[in-house]
């Protein structure tokens, strides 16, 4: 069998980096390992880092191998299939946490940055211009972690509502206006559609398929497709995904969006959009009693559920009897 099949072959899904490093000098373990971690590699192992098969991955690990072998190490490329042991779905856990703890130090700068009030006076000019080189930093930093995102971890789109939250602030602070959003508000148009999102779907993105399917339209069709590189059809709209029709703006969540932008008020609705955004954001901006308990439910629907629509129909199932809650306490 040629390299070139081999390669290519469904049932080989990682690429196993084994190494042995000398214990001296000490950089040099560390620049290896800070070279795996710029690569998005995560350890099953010690001394075993795994990425998923494709060809930039292979010629990242082999550029690593030829570096610790040039420093005085011994090292082996292997494509592996799991066979037993680390399962396919743990070892892509091990990359949705690995890139979710990075998402989330970015988001923890990206509110500290949000926080700091814009500059008034005479030195308002270099404030700014401040604030603006560390938002650029910021979102270097967020584009590197995009590049190793490999399996679309939860956090993305909480960076990119607060980084957007913040260029929107200070475009209105120099220009005085607020941009338009082209996204619309009219129920009517909103039917009819098919719904695409972010496979793996999880508390923002259940709650904003339940609130469609119940508030906008019941007929509504959902598609679940992978997080990068998916181009959308005639028909179709996106939520809480990179570039979507809607999805998280500064530092709501997608639920509080298409509330908002469908103009539903409703303080049942308000009360759920609060669960969710705390457990999506991870803020405890609102603090809910209920919070806690929802998490613990949304967490062990995922656990059960691999499928999309699984998750979907217990995750609404959840929702109704929540919204039959608020809106019964309300009234009583």
């Amino acid at each position: 069998m040629s390299k070139k099949t081999r390669m290519h072959d469904p049932e080989c899904r990682w690429l196993l980096l084994i190494h042995q490093i000398p214990p001296k000098p000490d950089y040099f373990r560390v620049k290896i390992w800070r070279r795996l971690q710029r690569l998005g590699a995560v350890a099953i192992k010690n001394s075993v880092y795994v990425l998923p098969k494709n060809e930039q991955t292979q010629e990242d690990f082999q550029w690593v191998l030829r570096e610790i072998v040039e420093g005085g190490g011994e090292a082996t490329l292997c494509e592996a299939r799991l066979v037993d042991g680390l399962s396919d779905n743990e070892v892509e856990a091990l990359f949705h946490s690995a890139r979710g703890s990075d998402y989330d130090e970015i988001a923890l700068e990206a509110r500290r940055l949000d926080a700091i009030p814009l500059p008034k006076g005479k030195n308002k000019h270099d404030r700014s211009a401040q604030i603006a080189t560390e938002l650029a930093k910021l979102k270097r930093r967020l584009a590197e972690v995009v590049a190793i995102d490999f399996f679309g971890a939860r956090g993305r789109e909480v960076v990119d509502g607060l980084i957007s939250g913040i260029e929107t602030r200070m475009h209105e602070k120099t220009s005085g206006t607020r941009p338009v959003k082209p996204a619309t508000s009219l129920l009517s148009e909103l039917k009819n559609k098919t719904w695409v999102t972010r496979k793996g779907i999880y508390i923002d993105r259940i709650a904003s398929a339940w609130f469609v399917r119940r508030f906008v339209d019941p007929g509504a069709r959902f598609k679940f497709v992978p997080a990068k590189g998916y181009k959308p059809l005639p028909g179709e709209l996106r939520f809480d995904m990179f570039e979507a029709e809607f999805t998280h703006e500064g530092d709501r969540c997608t639920l509080e969006i298409l509330i908002e932008r469908t103009g539903i008020n409703d303080p049942a609705l308000r009360r759920i959009a609060e669960i969710v955004h705390d457990i999506d954001l991870k803020d405890s901006k609102f603090g809910r009693q209920e919070t806690p308990g929802i998490e613990q439910v949304v967490a062990g629907i995922a656990m059960a559920h691999k499928d999309d629509e699984a998750r979907l129909a217990r995750g609404s199932a959840v929702f109704d009897d929540l919204y039959e809650y608020f809106k019964r306490k309300r009234a009583s």
